[in-house]
């Protein structure tokens, strides 16, 4: 291994060319200017943690409208300490129960059309689901009569998750609020627009989640939770470095200036860049794949994820190919560079600019031909 080899080659761990989106497992996002210097600068110092959190909380607080703010470690750790907020409140022989909460209201109201492989974070503090409508049609009625004494709060999933006859978000907070039940709004990816940071809140909602390592382009181990004040003060002394549920969702010194400094980008331009970005990049794709004998190609917005971006959506003629959906992905996955791209219904596939950078986009349309034309 030389030394002037790179930390992924010294691995063997190969890059990729990533036209899906900023997923977790693809490494979330190229961090935004000004982040990496960031938290190189609060690195160089010891801090007091606690203080640390509740300055940073008051400047997010202030820069995205809310009451109050928390810096998680990823918006899925943001989903375990609001559900035990909620069922916890600020008392901390309550929180010390966790996740043995019998006694205690430990009912989190969820569609039914909006369960996901995140449940897993709600229950691990020991919380029961209880569903409402089906897959089809979800009734006001419905989530009146799921409410009962031991409804801790309703949680509720936009973006990729909406369906068209459940109920809406301002429905949920009119019944919940005349229940007084605190609703949960995980928007992790719900950015651009960046309203949202205050739109949910402002609806209403009590306490809203998002990711700080995909649009905001912050260290991809950190979330936010925007929203109460005395219900994010629940989330702080639940979470490290104090000794509850959240001690092992640790967020360092080094990821709360990232994140700060990514949101501030976000807010100075960001999202503008980002938008401009994705349609720049929208326009040479669909232009490129088009040209692509054997393909047909639209743009579609909002994207995959409900993000207000746009991207490319494309359709293979497996007859005229010999080859599969599932096949083509898979060549682009193994081949040299690695791509990654999403699949889309039965045989198509789409292509988010959103990830993607500029200098990729013509090596991206290389590799999708020799995709398709292997043997």
């Amino acid at each position: 291994m030389g030394g002037n080899s790179s930390f992924t080659e010294r691995l063997g761990v190969r890059t990729i060319i990533n036209a899906r989106a900023r997923l977790s497992r693809l490494g979330g996002s190229i961090m935004a200017p000004g982040v990496w210097e960031a938290m190189q600068d609060a690195g160089r110092a010891y801090l007091d943690m606690g203080e640390l959190h509740g300055r940073a909380g008051e400047r997010i607080a202030e820069l995205t409208r809310n009451e109050a703010a928390y810096v998680t470690s990823g918006s899925a750790a943001g989903l375990v300490l609001t559900t035990a907020a909620c069922i916890t409140g600020t008392d901390p022989a309550k929180m010390n129960r966790l996740p043995h909460i019998d006694g205690l209201k430990n009912e989190i109201i969820i569609h039914r059309f909006q369960r996901n492989h995140y449940d897993i974070n709600i229950r691990q503090t020991g919380a029961q689901l209880v569903e409402i409508g089906n897959h089809r049609t979800t009734h006001p009625w419905e989530l009146e009569e799921a409410f009962g004494e031991r409804t801790a709060a309703v949680m509720y999933f936009p973006g990729r998750y909406l369906g068209a006859n459940i109920l809406s978000l301002e429905k949920v907070i009119e019944i919940a609020k005349g229940r007084n039940v605190p609703v949960i709004v995980d928007a992790a990816a719900q950015l651009p627009p960046a309203e949202n940071f205050w739109a949910y809140s402002e609806m209403g909602a009590d306490m809203v989640i998002f990711s700080g390592g995909k649009s905001l382009a912050g260290p991809q181990n950190t979330g936010l939770i925007l929203g109460r004040k005395d219900l994010v003060a629940a989330c702080r002394m639940m979470g490290s470095p104090n000794y509850a549920i959240g001690r092992p969702m640790k967020v360092g010194r080094e990821d709360i200036a990232g994140l700060l400094a990514a949101l501030e980008h976000y807010l100075n331009g960001g999202e503008q860049a980002q938008v401009a970005h994705c349609e720049k990049l929208t326009e040479f794709l669909l232009e490129r794949i088009s040209g692509i004998a054997g393909l047909s190609a639209h743009r579609r917005f909002p994207n995959e994820l409900g993000q207000a971006l746009p991207e490319v959506v494309a359709a293979i003629d497996e007859d005229a190919f010999g080859l599969t959906r599932e096949e083509f992905i898979r060549r682009l996955w193994e081949g040299d560079p690695r791509v990654e791209v999403g699949p889309d219904g039965d045989r198509g596939f789409y292509l988010s600019p959103d990830p993607l950078q500029e200098k990729e986009a013509e090596i991206l349309i290389e590799r999708i031909k020799e995709a398709l034309s292997a043997k």
